[in-house]
C-alpha cells in the first residue's frame, strides 16, 4: 500500500510546507538524505503554547506531536515530491516545552512516532530522542525535526 494511501485511511490531508520565519531552510538534502527543520506546534494556525505538566497534559502534548508530523509530513512530501520515495524515517528529535517536574517526554513523543509508522508502515520506524526543555520558539509545547532517507 503506497504512502498516500495510508494518508487517505487516516483521512489525513497534507498541509502545504511551512516558511520559516527566521535564518534557516525548511529542508536540506545531501546525498539521500533529507533534514527537515524543527517544527512546532500549532492550534488554529497559531503557536500552541504552553507548558506540559503546568498548562497542558501529556494527552494534550501527544495530540500536539500528532500534528507537527502530519506539518512534517507536508514538508517531506515538497522535499521528495513523492512520499513514496521514502525509504526510511530515521530519526526524530522532539522538544517538549516542560515543566521541572514533567518527566512524560516519551509519552508525548510517541504522538509522532505512532503516526509515522501507521502512515510509512514498518519505513516509518527510527530513532528517536524525546527531551524536556526549558522554552521552545513562540513557547510552543512542541517541537520536532527529522532526518529520513531517500530511495
Amino acid at each position: 500500500m503506497s504512502v498516500y494511501d495510508r494518508l487517505k485511511q487516516l483521512n489525513i490531508t497534507l498541509p502545504s510546507m511551512t516558511t520559516p520565519v527566521a535564518a534557516f531552510v525548511p529542508f536540506v538534502r545531501s546525498g539521500k538524505m533529507l533534514f527537515v527543520s524543527g517544527h512546532i506546534a500549532k492550534r488554529d494556525g497559531k503557536p500552541w503554547a504552553g507548558k506540559l505538566g503546568a498548562q497542558l497534559s501529556t494527552a494534550d502534548g501527544k495530540q500536539a506531536a500528532l500534528n507537527i508530523a502530519i506539518d512534517l509530513i507536508g514538508t517531506l512530501q515538497a522535499a521528495c515530491e513523492n512520499l513514496d520515495n521514502i525509504s526510511r524515517i530515521v530519526k526524530l528529535m522532539i522538544l517538549v516545552n516542560s515543566a521541572p517536574e514533567f518527566t512524560e517526554q516519551h509519552l508525548v513523543a510517541n504522538g509522532a512516532s505512532e503516526l509515522f509508522i501507521d502512515v510509512f508502515g514498518e519505513a516509518g520506524s527510527h530513532a528517536r530522542t524525546a527531551f524536556g526543555v526549558a522554552q521552545t520558539p513562540f513557547g510552543a509545547c512542541v517541537e520536532i525535526d527529522l532526518v529520513a532517507e531517500m530511495k
